[in-house]
């Protein structure tokens, strides 16, 4: 059987889900997966590594690769550390090899090792703990300064690569070896962007003031309401292997995430967009659960109607929503139309809790939609 050569456009958690879904179709679909990531992270680690090093926000990037890593228990060990976040070290603890300067410190040279994984899978680089934050269960503790406080090891480790090979793409494919990945995780751009946005709103003591906002984690944490959005520089040169997927691409994904700071910006790179209006390839949006800070305002309709102001050229085959998130379908099937697309409802969020999706939900009903014939 001929692989069905997928390609999948995001950032965070949203993309981490979406990669995660197209794993569990495995067993049924024969899938070549490429990751096309964001690469305008300037919060937590991420944005520490860019504003003292240079070079592409790792974050990202990182969390593409784990979710594509091998299931060899070797290779999901190494996805392990490659999470694993550095904790803040309290002050009144030595250095590795170093005597204790107080005896009442000898102890916790030797901590529990169930509780080492307390801080190795942080939420994301996002807001990611500074070389000041505390450590779990010692929240009044002061401690010392250190720099690699909030960092996670993957981030570490593809700046490394980045730096040592000289170019991203070799990193991460180099990284992706490590990982045993089953697919490809690329950057949607070898230049790191800034993300702007004009914002309603942002003091509430003058409601319909406009300004600019600056950065994607300013933009994602904003409690205005996002009028307009661009990159700086207004056009990055897209990653030639990323142009060369998406036009041997059977379809394209995009979706969920953080649709200002994850989805939307890949349709602001003109070369991206341009290839990925005149592939051949079909086209699937999966929307969101809940509206998070940065789409405060916006109807589950608005999100699909943002694909159109951004990119008017994009048609879409199909719309994969939530039926209890959608509540009433009308509108977003008006929308869906709007795009060329047909609305496909499914039960994919997992239940109970904060709202996400279901891997392996998300990813059974992946199954028909992908395997199905033109």
């Amino acid at each position: 059987m001929t692989a069905r050569r997928v390609v999948a456009f995001g950032g965070g958690h949203g993309l981490s889900a979406s990669l995660r879904a197209l794993r569990h179709c495995a067993p049924e679909l024969d899938l070549d997966i490429t990751a096309v990531v964001t690469v305008g992270d300037d919060g937590g680690s991420s944005g520490r590594l860019r504003a003292e090093r240079g070079g592409l926000p790792p974050g990202d990037l990182r969390q593409a690769l784990v979710a594509l890593a091998g299931d060899h228990p070797a290779t999901r060990r190494s996805a392990g550390l490659f999470q694993h976040r550095f904790a803040a070290v309290p002050a009144g603890v030595p250095p590795l090899g170093e005597a204790d300067p107080v005896p009442a410190a000898a102890d916790r040279r030797n901590p529990d090792p169930h509780d080492q994984g307390a801080n190795s899978q942080g939420p994301d680089d996002r807001g990611a703990d500074g070389p000041g934050a505390t450590v779990p269960g010692a929240e009044r503790a002061s401690v010392r300064a250190d720099g690699l406080a909030g960092h996670a090891v993957g981030n570490l480790v593809l700046c490394g690569l980045m730096e040592m090979l000289g170019d991203p793409v070799a990193a991460l494919e180099h990284a992706g070896a490590m990982l045993g990945t089953v697919g490809r995780v690329l950057p949607m751009s070898r230049q790191p962007v800034g993300i702007e946005a004009q914002v309603r709103g942002v003091d509430p003591a003058a409601p319909d003031e406009v300004r600019t906002v600056r950065g994607q984690h300013q933009v994602a944490v904003t409690t205005g309401r996002v009028e307009s959005l661009r990159l700086t520089p207004s056009a990055p040169p897209a990653c030639a292997e990323v142009i060369e997927a998406i036009r041997a691409a059977d379809w394209l994904i995009f979706g969920p995430g953080s649709w200002y700071t994850s989805v939307l910006p890949h349709l602001l790179v003109p070369q991206l967009a341009d290839a990925i209006v005149s592939t051949s390839a079909r086209r699937l949006v999966t929307l969101n659960l809940a509206a998070e800070k940065e789409t405060l305002g916006l109807s589950v309709a608005d999100h699909l109607a943002a694909l159109h102001w951004y990119l008017p050229e994009l048609k879409v085959d199909l719309v994969l929503a939530d039926a209890k998130a959608v509540g009433d379908p009308e509108p977003v099937e008006r929308a869906a139309e709007s795009l060329g697309a047909r609305l496909v409802l499914a039960p994919v969020a997992v239940t109970g809790g904060t709202p996400r999706h279901d891997p392996a939900a998300l990813g059974a009903a992946l199954v028909p939609v992908l395997g199905a014939d033109r």
